[in-house]
């Protein structure tokens, strides 16, 4: 500890012999007396802090429990520039930790902790607005920097008051504050590039999008092309109810549909496809040599009309076998819900912001929660992104179907309407005139928030939000 102030106060008083113009000038330097240093303020150039393990803010002692200073525990000492730093660079292939202590190549990555092609590094330029390839879109992103304020290099010591088995066991660098931005690979479009492995976490934002959903039958839509119907002949569940006060007063009468041909539109527009609205929560990707991002999000079909006719067989007196033959019916489904699971390559995340939360680098030979990172970052190189990266908004290509399992469902809620005080058929005490040859059968609202939920699968989706500008002057789309 002694060495360490000693150092602390040489960085101070060659700070403030450099910036005191009371004694130093272009081409002299001057010895200061006691009195003289002590009257002479200014700012060191350099920082140097210290976290012990048994300080609130170690955030490793609080993870691991391991606050003995000499018996396990982790003190982080930081050298920091008390600064600003501007960088504006390209980098065409970054590869570190290949080998090594975390194996070599595999069947599932790339042998190396952090694999990224076509890495650049500027200012914000113009990409809260436009991303495009002008040359005013170049210009402003390559004439750019990415400043840092404040960056440092983070040692982690293990056992820093033992000097006989103290060590170091990781190197961070990072910032206190960056603003600019990164991207990776040459271009968003259909294929991949950029990161090829990663070891790291990010965060995916909060975004929404549409799920198309096939719905059944024509489509009220002009040029829409008609889809087949919902027959209960391809495998579907039979609807039942009742009919009420019929046939001299006898009571309920229970009936079972022997046939139906259904149609399902989106109630508003008449579309046989049915818009599902999107909502993917902010998440994180996180992992140690990842390739591809498991995501999930979930969508609300909106509300859907039902319609058609069904054939069914009434059961008067428990014996009598009474045919409703070509009933039309209507009603409303509501809260289908489409669970969407997302398998995203990494080579389609092509940029981040970062928009004054500082991204962090670090190399460490076992498991280390450093003191201003969100993850824990695991052993050999990590690369840490902690502000959400947007993606944009998803619409995926492919429709996804309603499961069979869902539509018996929403048949089953039908069932029990029917069968209801509120949902049974009234047709008087007539039952040839009101029944079997007149009247539509109103099936009320069905909610299918419970219900099972149809599964969509999305792979490799070109993302809206990750165009990014060449960070070259020019036509290159790398230099």
């Amino acid at each position: 500890m002694r060495q360490l102030k000693c150092i602390q106060f040489m960085v101070m008083a060659l700070g403030g012999l450099f910036l005191s113009d009371a004694y130093a000038n272009s081409s002299k330097l001057y010895s200061l007396t006691d009195t003289e240093m002590s009257e002479t303020t200014g700012q060191s150039l350099m920082s140097l802090t210290y976290i012990s393990p048994k300080d609130a803010l170690n955030v490793e002692s609080q993870r691991t429990g391991i606050t003995d200073p000499s018996n396990g525990g982790i003190g982080f000492y930081k050298l920091g520039l008390e600064g600003t730093l501007e960088l504006n660079l390209n980098i065409k292939k970054l590869q570190l930790g290949c080998g090594g202590i975390n194996g070599s190549a595999s069947s599932t990555n790339t042998g190396c902790d952090i694999d990224i092609d076509y890495l650049s590094l500027s200012g914000l330029g113009n990409s809260a607005t436009s991303n495009t390839d002008s040359a005013s879109d170049r210009n402003a992103r390559a004439g750019s920097s990415a400043l840092l304020t404040n960056p440092f290099i983070q040692f982690a010591i293990k056992n820093p008051n033992s000097a006989a088995t103290r060590q170091v066991v990781g190197l961070n660098l990072s910032a206190e504050k960056a603003l600019g931005l990164i991207t990776f690979g040459l271009e968003n479009g259909p294929a991949k590039s950029g990161i090829n492995s990663l070891s790291g976490y990010m965060q995916i934002a909060t975004t929404t999008g549409i799920a198309n959903v096939n719905g059944f039958g024509s489509s009220l839509v002009s040029g829409e092309s008609a889809k087949g119907s919902l027959k209960q002949s391809n495998g579907y569940d039979p609807i039942s109810g009742e009919v009420c006060c019929t046939l001299f007063g006898t009571g309920n009468i229970p009936f079972t549909t022997t046939a139906y041909d259904l149609n399902l539109r989106d109630r508003v527009s008449g579309s046989n496809v049915l818009k599902g609205d999107l909502v993917l929560e902010q998440q994180a990707i996180t992992g140690k040599r990842i390739t591809n991002a498991p995501l999930t999000a979930t969508a609300k079909v909106r509300d859907i009309s039902l319609t058609g006719t069904i054939d069914a067989t009434a059961r008067a007196l428990g014996f009598i076998n009474v045919p409703l033959t070509g009933k039309n019916v209507t009603g409303t489904i509501q809260n289908l819900m489409v669970d969407v699971a997302i398998n995203e390559d990494l080579g389609y995340f092509h940029k981040a912001s970062l928009n004054g939360t500082a991204a962090s680098l670090s190399l460490q030979s076992q498991d280390i929660q450093w003191t201003n990172n969100v993850s824990v970052s695991q052993k050999g190189w990590w690369l840490e992104f902690s502000n959400p990266i947007d993606i944009g908004f998803i619409e995926p290509a492919l429709n996804v179907d309603i499961p069979k399992a869902t539509l018996n469902e929403a048949f089953r809620q039908v069932s029990n309407y029917l069968k209801s005080d509120e949902g049974r058929i009234f047709c008087g005490n007539n039952l040839a005139s009101n029944c079997l040859f007149g009247g539509d059968i109103p099936v009320g609202t069905v909610n299918l928030i419970n219900a099972t939920r149809p599964q969509m699968g999305l792979t490799n989706l070109e993302l809206a939000t990750q165009k990014f500008t060449p960070n070259c002057y020019g036509t290159l789309k790398f230099c």
